[in-house]
């Protein structure tokens, strides 16, 4: 089941998302995300934006949403996505139903144009993305430094036009 987040979601996507700060350079936090920062995350971006989590059987095993891509208000209307899936649960088809439903959610907004910032190797990811229309704009090397190494990064977006109409 897909459905919006609330406050009380916060232990489970906290438990979720810092599997990937200690064992992944898939985000570049470092420290793990306790509970409070959690809570705050959530109440301040679903406040402005979708969050979606997939619960199965009473358990998050996945969630996503946007959140601003820049601060400046010229980029008001650019949104970067974000989708972990629980450990363990890849390969599932989830990450694909978060982010159709994060992209159909994001459509009913005013928003014109969703990005991606993908760390490599992560083969997964841009294979969502692409499917889901997405399309490589940039790739900055060694601009993330995680585990005593460099990592680059990677930018898709799906272009405004594709992302009015295109369904996944």
């Amino acid at each position: 089941m897909i459905r919006s987040v609330n406050i009380n979601d916060a232990e489970a996507i906290c438990d979720l998302y810092n599997y990937y700060i200690v064992n992944t350079t898939a985000c570049f936090e470092e420290v793990p995300v306790s509970l409070k920062d959690m809570e705050t995350r959530i109440r301040d971006i679903s406040a402005l934006y979708p969050w979606l989590v997939f619960e199965e059987d009473s358990k998050i095993i996945g969630y996503a949403y946007v959140n601003k891509w820049k601060e400046r208000s010229g980029y008001r209307y650019s949104v970067e996505d974000s989708i972990y899936i629980r450990h363990g649960y890849e390969g599932r088809g989830i990450g694909k139903k978060l982010l159709a439903r994060l992209l159909d959610e994001v459509r009913k907004t005013k928003i014109h144009t969703v990005i991606a910032g993908i760390t490599f190797p992560n083969e997964s990811s841009i294979a969502l993305h692409e499917k889901a229309g997405f399309r490589k704009v940039a790739h900055f090397s060694e601009v993330g430094f995680k585990f005593d190494r460099w990592v680059d990064i990677g930018y898709w977006e799906i272009p405004p036009s594709e992302f009015e109409r295109r369904q996944i």
